[in-house]
């Protein structure tokens, strides 16, 4: 993230959640809302930096929700006694508290799902198969996550719709005028990622979004590398759909979040059928609630919800502009203390980064980076990142990923380049 945009998420996270921008980011303070950060792994302090597959839990999270099961669980929705009454009230707040946050028109447009990965099946289920037709395209970037790529590929198979892929660059940049080049008449939908989980590239979502909307095209937006690391403003930004998962944004497992435009949902059937998406049923005929209950059927993720409602209050309290300046200064210096390790290949230098650092060895395997890291106490992300085909752009088979968040020191960075040095004296 640049400077410009920072200050751009500054002023509008500002406007939206108080301006806490006079509020020095004092990292050591905030490292103590996390109780798992002060122990050690195989006698050495923990080094977490893998919360681009799931972030820790504040202290504030972890008590909202104990509290919510200790004094006033029940389900929603569908009582009238005292417990079933708090339960929704506070069920339905978090809702209000996530539409808030990504400056939704209204919390009728945030949808609760089982997942992130979830979300986007829903979309593809209740929009593709209903607007969708054979010959219709898709476009999908070669950065996407398998969660963005399989539920199209599922839909192609069943009623032929064509996927187009958007290249990158050897630096990881979206190849914008490639974009532009597939874009065309028959093109009836964009599933595109916010932010790379593989490389930490940030794309020009925004213009993406427009440009799309030129040809008549909506658009679906993975926004779960997004969320946790810059403002994000659905008004201001325009997408159709966008997605993000709470347990990378320091709350819980086990839900998701879908935005939706309200009056697009409303023309989306049900994917689910059963409990609370009703108005009502008869062996005859059933009838359905409006978005977002339409959505949600069966008991939700009650706790969850209310654990990823004390989230958004942390991180808004916090301010995301001073997260985004935190980690962006943790990205330049882990990118310079890494460049420096000698066989070294950083896997994605975009102009526009997020605070994720992507890299190989000549000497060693990632799994092996990541097991003798390990024995440091430092947590890194080995693999292919569930980004198959963005391995296979660059030649590899698997990264090792460190991926910072809110409570990630320049001192852990430190700790990291010590042990990435150890795996270049054992293998070199």
């Amino acid at each position: 993230m640049n400077t410009a945009q920072i200050a751009a998420a500054a002023s509008a996270a500002a406007a939206r959640a108080g301006d806490n921008s006079s509020l020095a980011f004092d990292v050591d303070r905030v490292r103590q809302d996390f109780p798992i950060l002060s122990q050690e792994v195989h006698g050495k302090p923990l080094v977490y930096l893998d919360n681009g597959a799931s972030a820790q839990k504040p202290r504030q999270v972890i008590d909202a929700m104990s509290n919510a099961y200790e004094t006033y669980y029940a389900n929603v929705h569908r009582g009238v006694h005292f417990l079933s009454q708090r339960s929704t009230e506070e069920y339905e707040a978090a809702r209000k508290k996530i539409a808030t946050f990504l400056n939704a028109r209204s919390e009728n447009e945030i949808v609760f799902t089982g997942s992130a990965t979830e979300a986007i099946n829903l979309v593809a289920h209740a929009y593709g198969r209903t607007f969708l037709k054979e010959g219709d395209e898709i476009i999908l970037s070669h950065m996407e996550h398998h969660a963005n790529i399989v539920p199209w590929q599922l839909l192609r198979d069943d009623i032929g719709v064509v996927l187009r892929i958007v290249p990158v660059d050897e630096d990881g940049n979206l190849m914008f005028e490639e974009y532009e080049k597939l874009l065309n008449p028959k093109t009836k939908l964009v599933a595109m990622t916010h932010i790379s989980n593989a490389l930490g590239t940030i794309v020009p979502i925004g213009d993406i979004i427009r440009l799309a909307h030129d040809q008549g095209a909506k658009v679906l937006v993975d926004g779960c590398q997004a969320v946790p690391h810059m403002d994000v403003d659905m008004q201001a930004l325009g997408a159709d759909f966008y997605v993000f998962a709470p347990h990378k944004v320091y709350g819980p497992t086990g839900i998701g979040v879908l935005y939706g435009r309200e009056e697009l949902l409303n023309t989306m059937p049900p994917w689910q059928g059963g409990g609370d998406m009703i108005v009502n049923v008869s062996f005859e005929k059933s009838t359905f609630q409006k978005a977002p209950l339409r959505f949600e059927a069966g008991t939700p993720a009650i706790v969850e919800a209310i654990g990823l409602g004390a989230a958004i209050d942390y991180v808004s309290t916090l301010g995301m502009e001073n997260i985004a300046a935190h980690e962006e200064g943790l990205l330049h210096y882990a990118t310079e203390k890494l460049s420096a390790v000698d066989g070294l290949r950083i896997i994605g230098q975009a102009r526009e980064k997020a605070a994720i650092v992507s890299f190989v060895m000549e000497c060693a395997h990632p799994h092996d980076i990541g097991t003798i890291v390990d024995r440091a106490g430092v947590a890194i992300r080995t693999g292919h990142h569930c980004a198959e085909p963005i391995m296979d752009r660059y030649g590899v088979s698997a990264t090792a990923r460190a991926s910072f968040g809110l409570y990630s020191t320049r001192e852990e960075v430190d700790v990291l380049a010590d042990a990435i040095g150890f795996v270049r004296e054992m293998f070199g």
